[in-house]
């Protein structure tokens, strides 16, 4: 038997089985409003109506829930019992935000991997102070499949409780969560109000007390796509040029802390608030017809002790929360895009900056995309200060976010293909774009004035851009400065 030691209670892992579905979007959710009144579990998610990842709270049958990278969803590929379940994606949370009386028994709760995705894990958290703190119960769980599986948790709470569902895998896999039912010796537990706030969801600027979920390790590269086709970029390829500043997943280097996403990976800095360099691959399948997210919002995978920048760290500041990776090379589907908008890809861009030089330089390469290109790419920024649309500053959110003083980013451009480190090496018409601009809102409204070498890129940050390449060819790279024109 498992006995926690931060609760007075103790569930143990049972698996039973039910249904399936497949395949399709996000539909509109019709919103059909819950009575007024105390309910009774299960929660079945089948009132409510949130249709996107960003964090919300959405009034259910049982009561208020929070929900943090996972929304309500009823396509044909969320797999569920009736017309609704909760879905979850990268390390998506839902929790209670009221309590249930004590003497709750056992609760059950169905899972199963949403449409063909792979395995997820998750844990199952409980707080017994109205959510000012969480510890796990039970075991991690694997969840594999398009079977809903209930796993049973039985034991006896001597006090109130509320629950967390987390999902502790990042890669893309997402995770259908339904029919979450408490039950105490006379039958379903019944919800008693919202209780205090508090816990993972409120007040995200602030570290909460207890341990976060293990970060998850980075993927292994894949091997080559079969000829002729193309697949979305994965986190192998992303990182295919290097680590630039040796960053690793050991939260005590908190100034070069590794973060790994399907979309993009990336070198934080928590004492600056924003990534030191992003890299990410761009291909004809990582852009589709995703609209734009707009879910501004702290990243889950960092550790917990780091300080949360949110959106409203930018707020009246006078500068862009300009995206590193963006949104519109993460089109191809709805997780892919929302992505993009954790606020450990964004920096403080002046917005002239952001919504003219740098958004021709992405329009540019996204069509060298469309004209049968690939290309890698590493964007990142440097030094203290810059001019937005407020004027000049140096910090913002009371000094907890940087303003960089430049703003770069290095493009390697080749035809589709296979090998691409080797064709990178050897290929005399691979192209590498690099560009350094200051941020500043008085900037050139094009992007070719600041064209530059990675060379001297390099040699203002004191990164190693592309140190995956062979010695020879990394050198030979680094020293050209490119037309800017199409080939």
């Amino acid at each position: 038997m498992y006995r926690p030691s931060l609760l007075l209670i103790a569930f143990g892992l049972l698996a039973c089985s039910q249904q399936t579905a497949e395949n399709a979007t996000i539909q509109a959710l019709p919103q059909q409003q819950p009575a007024q009144g105390a309910f009774s579990f299960p929660e079945t998610f089948e009132t409510g109506s949130k249709g996107a990842y960003a964090e919300a709270d959405e009034l259910l049958a049982t009561g208020t829930w929070s929900f943090a990278e996972a929304l309500i969803g009823n396509s044909p590929q969320d797999h569920k019992k009736g017309e609704r379940a909760a879905r979850l994606h990268n390390l998506g949370r839902i929790a209670m935000k009221f309590d249930v009386p004590a003497g709750v028994r056992r609760i059950t709760i169905s899972a199963a991997a949403y449409g063909q995705d792979d395995p997820s894990t998750w844990e199952l958290w409980l707080s017994r102070d109205g959510g000012r703190s969480y510890a796990q119960t039970g075991q991690r769980i694997e969840t594999r499949g398009s079977r809903l599986v209930p796993h049973v948790f039985e034991g006896i709470a001597n006090q109130p409780i509320r629950l967390e569902i987390r999902k502790t895998s990042g890669q893309n896999a997402r995770l259908n969560i339904d029919d979450i039912t408490l039950e105490t010796a006379s039958g379903s537990a019944v919800a008693t109000g919202t209780g205090v706030s508090g816990g993972y969801f409120e007040n995200r600027d602030t570290p909460q007390p207890g341990t976060g979920a293990p970060r998850p390790s980075t993927p292994p590269s894949p091997g080559p796509a079969p000829a002729g086709t193309q697949a979305s970029s994965t986190s192998g390829e992303n990182l295919a040029l290097g680590n630039p500043s040796g960053a690793t997943s050991d939260p005590a280097n908190a100034s070069n802390y590794l973060v790994v996403h399907p979309e993009f990976t990336l070198g934080y800095h928590a004492g600056r608030g924003i990534p030191t360099w992003v890299s990410w691959h761009l291909g004809r399948a990582d852009i589709g017809k995703a609209p734009r997210q707009n879910n501004f919002r702290p990243d889950p995978a960092l550790p917990r002790q780091f300080y949360q920048v949110t959106a409203g760290s930018y707020s009246r500041s006078g500068f862009d929360k300009g995206h590193n990776c963006p949104s519109g090379d993460r089109t191809a589907d709805l997780d892919a895009n929302s992505a993009t908008f954790l606020m450990t890809n964004m920096v403080p861009q002046a917005p002239r900056n952001n919504q003219q030089a740098w958004a021709q330089l992405e329009e540019y390469g996204r069509a060298q995309v469309q004209r049968g290109q690939e290309i890698y790419i590493i964007m990142g920024s440097y030094g203290r200060g810059g001019t937005g649309a407020n004027g000049f500053a140096q910090t913002l959110d009371q000094g907890r976010v940087t303003v960089p003083a430049r703003i770069w980013k290095v493009l390697v451009i080749l035809p589709e293909g296979q090998n691409d480190l080797q064709r990178i090496s050897t290929d005399p018409n691979v192209r590498v774009l690099a560009i350094d601009t200051p941020n500043d809102n008085a900037i050139n409204p094009g992007w070719r004035p600041y064209l530059t070498s990675v060379d001297k890129i390099e040699a203002a940050t004191g990164l190693d851009l592309l140190s995956a390449l062979p010695r020879d060819a990394q050198a030979r790279l680094q020293k050209l400065v490119d037309s800017g024109q199409a080939r």
